[in-house]
């Protein structure tokens, strides 16, 4: 997959991910290693592009946007 592609994908899942595993809760931020790790084993694709940081970075650079967590980490 290319980077947007799995852009796309990376945020969709974040939302797919807290509906399925019931990870965001009323005043508790949701948790980037459980996602990537919940990610790695159900969608490992959408972590195989090529980026010029890490694609662990971008990922949860994606994260925290959805998620809006940027800036509070």
């Amino acid at each position: 997959m290319q980077k947007g592609e799995c852009e796309t994908a990376i945020r969709h899942l974040c939302h797919r991910w807290a509906e399925i595993e019931g990870s965001v809760t009323a005043g508790e931020d949701p948790k980037f290693f459980a996602f990537y790790a919940w990610v790695a084993d159900h969608y490992p694709a959408c972590l195989k592009f090529r980026t010029t940081t890490s694609v662990r970075f971008d990922v949860e650079l994606w994260f925290d946007q959805e998620f809006k967590l940027a800036g509070k980490r």
